[in-house]
């Protein structure tokens, strides 16, 4: 599992970082997570807010950060 988490590196951005770490070692899951900050990278999503989560390519939630709760959600 490829996770992405994309943002510029607002507070917002490393506090959605945070809880996908968080839940993804809670899980025991193997997925790579990843920061991708640069514009261009983030404009390929077709997006208008961040942060955003990309998961395998999909985004999945874009322009707020994620409860703990959500991220299990979609990662189990």
């Amino acid at each position: 599992m490829n996770i992405l988490i994309l943002g510029t590196g607002c507070a917002r951005c490393k506090a959605t970082q945070d809880v996908i770490e968080k839940v993804v070692k809670e899980l025991n899951l193997n997925a790579s997570v990843e920061k991708v900050e640069e514009l261009s990278e983030i404009m390929k999503y077709d997006i208008l807010a961040t942060p955003a989560v990309v998961i395998d390519g999909v985004v999945k939630i874009k322009g707020k950060v994620p409860t703990p709760a959500e991220i299990r959600e979609l990662l189990s």
